[in-house]
């Protein structure tokens, strides 16, 4: 009987991202794994998780009202109803593990293959955990986190998963070739500017303010201004290339282009960001519950990172700081040694052995498989002794957490510009 893992990580890309890396990574260890993705029909998922390639069955969504209202009198019947929708889900793969990366299917999902006997193991990539990974938090002792400092029963730290062409990018080597598929020039330094997917009108109007700033001091720019912003069409023009696109489908380009970034504080981009060794100046969202810092804090204490305000950050603020930061040359390349010091590259590879180690201790799985960790890469089979996570608790310890540096060279620790030698 093939191992069969259902992930539950809908909803937006902070969950999706992560639980495809996981997916490929599971495939990658395992080719004839059987994936199955939870979903609703209100998230990305339903055109990200298809793409992938991978199933999707869809759950009805219950969110959680974050207050007191007559809503959350219909929670308990619309919760119910959808612990019944992934339980008969589980019954159809004949899952082996569900692994849940927090948000709204992951709540049924956790309390369905709790309900089934399916082991439960859970990703939390933000510092501050949701309600739907607190919740699952306790019911296994399989957890694991993005970020050291999350506070979640039984947590072990591995970083969170990134796509492998992020994961495996090296900076340095492609660099030259990254420059030529956006036009820039090989000899000057790239500002890289990204808001996500859907851009960042704060970000878009100050770098578009400092812009004849910029390519006057000879940075280049590489502005990802978002769909639908037409910045693309007011981009500056000058001997010093100002690129603007609204989307940019091959980040690792973006990221090997580029010297410098100037973006929000996304756990993902801050995971991609450090993978790699690029530092950033991070503008965590506004609005929330203050995680975005929270997720650049550790980047920044590193060394790996500036953090301003979205109230602070102006052309005014571009001219009179970022642009000192970018034209110091040894500066930049300290920063990215000690944002790739912080960076994990090989959490999807962590991640997937885990939920195989779990899979495989599942009553009902097929007994006489080889040793996941025989399996594993050399530089994914351990920790070096008080660098990482904690042993983990509960039976059959999976082997430990990997550590920063291990996989690719993040290639940190040179900065390309003016000063780039061949």
């Amino acid at each position: 009987m093939a191992r069969s893992v259902v992930i539950a990580g809908g909803g937006t890309g902070g969950h999706i991202y992560p639980a495809m890396a996981l997916a490929d990574a599971l495939r990658r260890a395992d080719p004839d794994v059987k994936i199955t993705c939870l979903g609703t029909e209100r998230g990305l998922e339903t055109r990200l998780i298809p793409d992938r390639g991978y199933a999707l069955e869809l759950i009805p969504p219950v969110p959680m009202p974050r207050s007191l209202t007559p809503a959350l009198l219909s929670v308990p019947k619309r919760m119910a109803g959808a612990v019944a929708a992934v339980a008969a889900v589980l019954d159809r793969a004949q899952a082996s593990a569900l692994v849940g990366f927090g948000g709204y299917v992951a709540t049924p999902g956790y309390l369905a293959a709790k309900r089934r006997g399916v082991p439960i193991v859970v990703h939390e990539a933000n510092p501050r955990p949701g309600l739907a990974n607190r919740i699952g938090a306790r019911l296994t002792r399989a957890v694991y986190t993005g970020q050291r400092d999350t506070k979640l029963p039984h947590a072990t730290y591995i970083g969170t998963p990134i796509r492998r062409e992020i994961a495996g990018l090296d900076r340095l080597a492609q660099c030259e070739a990254a420059r030529s598929h956006f036009g820039l020039r090989p000899d000057l330094p790239v500002l890289l500017v990204t808001g996500g997917s859907q851009g960042a009108a704060s970000l878009n109007r100050a770098v578009l303010g400092a812009a004849d700033s910029l390519l006057a001091v000879g940075v280049q720019v590489l502005h990802v201004v978002g769909p639908r912003s037409g910045t693309a069409l007011d981009a500056p023009r000058a001997d010093v290339p100002y690129v603007a696109v609204e989307y940019l489908d091959r980040m690792d380009l973006g990221y090997a282009a580029a010297d410098f970034a100037l973006c929000r504080a996304g756990a993902m981009t801050c995971a991609e960001l450090t993978a790699v060794g690029l530092p950033a100046a991070y503008v965590p969202l506004p609005h929330g519950n203050g995680e975005q810092r929270l997720n650049a804090l550790p980047i920044e204490r590193a060394g790996g990172g500036l953090i301003v305000d979205d109230a602070s950050l102006s052309p005014d603020w571009i001219r009179g700081v970022l642009i000192d930061v970018l034209l110091d040359h040894e500066r930049v390349a300290a920063m990215a040694a000690a944002a790739a010091r912080v960076g994990r590259r090989d959490a999807d590879v962590e991640l997937a052995a885990r939920v195989i180690d779990a899979a495989d201790r599942n009553p009902g799985a097929r007994r006489g498989r080889t040793s996941v960790a025989s399996r594993r890469p050399a530089t994914a089979r351990g920790a070096a002794p008080g660098r990482g996570a904690r042993p983990e608790e509960g039976p059959a310890p999976a082997p430990s957490a990997q550590q920063p540096g291990d996989g690719p060279p993040a290639r940190g620790g040179r900065h390309r510009g003016a000063h780039r030698s061949g």
